[in-house]
């Protein structure tokens, strides 16, 4: 039973991250390949607030909140002029020193081999709660004239200029937002973790939470959610295979990209409506078969 309520965690973790990600690359359609470096601040910020300061779990994590958040903000200022590309590649060259200044700060951060004895805070109620938290924060985002703003500047840059939005505010919102979340998750998970490294914020993991936001579908929080959940218990259920786990998961991922390039769920969301939408169907498909069996009983007889 604890390693499933630590796997839910580590989901719990990565929603939030992942969300972070989506606002930015699934909403306001800027690509990032380096958001684990916030997960890093976040984490070695709440880590050392707490093992060197003393400082109460839950102030660290605003801390690691804040500061990736102006980290984020700082590094948004001379990189979201860039066009095109150009701002992913960015963000994965941030990504990697990022790493690499945590391992060379041996006195601080303990440098490669990582930090030990870091309190366990982070409980299942703690992760589930900000983690649904997480998802209707960005709802709301989503639902505001922010959010509309962010989807106008995802679908035409100079169109959003031109209705008088200004983009590059609205961009360093975007990533500010996203890597405050990116820090929030980082926190949590080093207090669920109790260790950690540089290696577990390399490009890797910022690969992983981009194939998330990808594989749910752009611009859709409810593909963020479940691609989520999908690609942190997969890993865990292929275990027992061992060494194919890993190409069986990479194949389920391109395989799903390729035969549904919109992700799992093409921008659309789950709500209420369509959950009563689907039920209905449920019950007439249910019904039709069961007039077809009637039917075909009678013709018999």
């Amino acid at each position: 039973m604890q390693y499933y309520i630590g796997v839910i965690i580590l989901i719990c973790c990565n929603i939030i991250a992942v969300l972070g990600l989506s606002l930015l690359t699934g909403f306001t359609g800027i690509f990032s390949f380096g958001h684990a470096a916030f997960m890093a601040l976040g984490a070695y910020t709440a880590a050392l607030l707490t093992v060197k300061l003393g400082f109460p779990f839950g102030l660290a994590l605003i801390f690691a909140t804040g500061v990736a958040a102006i980290i984020g903000y700082l590094i948004g200022i001379p990189t979201l002029k860039l066009v095109g590309d150009y701002f992913a590649i960015v963000m994965l060259g941030v990504g990697e020193a990022t790493k690499l200044i945590l391992e060379n700060l041996i006195n601080l951060t303990g440098g490669a081999r990582g930090m030990l004895g870091i309190d366990t805070k982070t409980s299942l109620p703690i992760a589930v709660s900000i983690a649904v938290a997480a998802i209707l924060f960005i709802r709301n985002i989503i639902n505001s004239r922010y959010g509309r703003n962010f989807m106008a500047i995802r679908e035409d840059n100079l169109a959003a200029e031109c209705c008088g939005i200004d983009t590059f505010w609205m961009k360093k919102i975007s990533l500010t937002i996203s890597a405050a979340m990116g820090g929030l998750a980082g926190g949590l998970f080093a207090h669920y973790i109790g260790y950690i490294q540089p290696i577990m914020f390399n490009m890797d993991k910022s690969t992983e939470l981009a194939a998330a936001v990808v594989f749910g579908g752009l611009g859709s929080i409810s593909g963020s959610v479940i691609a989520t959940i999908i690609l942190t218990a997969l890993p865990e259920l292929l275990r027992p295979l061992y060494e194919w786990r890993l190409v069986i998961y990479g194949f389920l991922l391109v395989a799903t990209i390729v035969l549904r390039p919109q992700g799992l769920m093409g921008g659309k969301e789950i709500s209420l409506r369509s959950l009563n939408h689907l039920m209905f169907r449920l019950k007439m498909l249910i019904t039709n078969i069961k007039k077809g069996k009637k039917l075909n009983g009678s013709i018999k007889d």
